[in-house]
């Protein structure tokens, strides 16, 4: 009987997170002092989506525009965000599930993800295309 109270506790007690999925844009906490900053979400869907997972892999937004072999440069008609901006491919990060805050409206395409994770992949592979 205690063990069914305490289980039961537990699954009170278990936040429910968010279930971003690959490609969006979203806000996140990000840093020590907790500053909101727009990420993308990199991982796959499965692992996104899994209730067993409390991270996601994201590659943050930065506004400073920096041209090198991984980065790329983003328009606001395409990520609807304010201004242009661009992705650093060396910065993937894991972030916990429950720093994201809220989902923008639009979606990075399947075109856009696969270039994304080519530069990511640069980031490490010095062979890669």
């Amino acid at each position: 009987m205690r063990l069914r109270k305490l289980t039961s506790m537990v699954n009170e007690t278990r936040q429910i997170l968010p279930s971003p999925r690959r490609g969006e844009i979203w806000t996140a906490y990000l840093g020590e002092s907790r500053q909101r900053h727009w990420v993308l979400i990199v991982s796959t869907d499965p692992r996104n989506l899994s209730d067993r997972a409390e991270t996601v892999l994201t590659v943050p937004f930065a506004s400073r525009i920096a041209e090198a072999p991984t980065t790329i440069v983003l328009q606001p008609g395409e990520t609807g965000l304010p201004g242009p901006s661009c992705l650093r491919g060396h910065f993937i990060t894991t972030l916990p599930k429950k720093l994201l805050i809220q989902r923008q409206p639009r979606s990075l395409s399947g075109r856009r993800m696969r270039e994304v994770c080519a530069l990511i992949r640069r980031s490490y592979d010095p062979d890669a295309p």
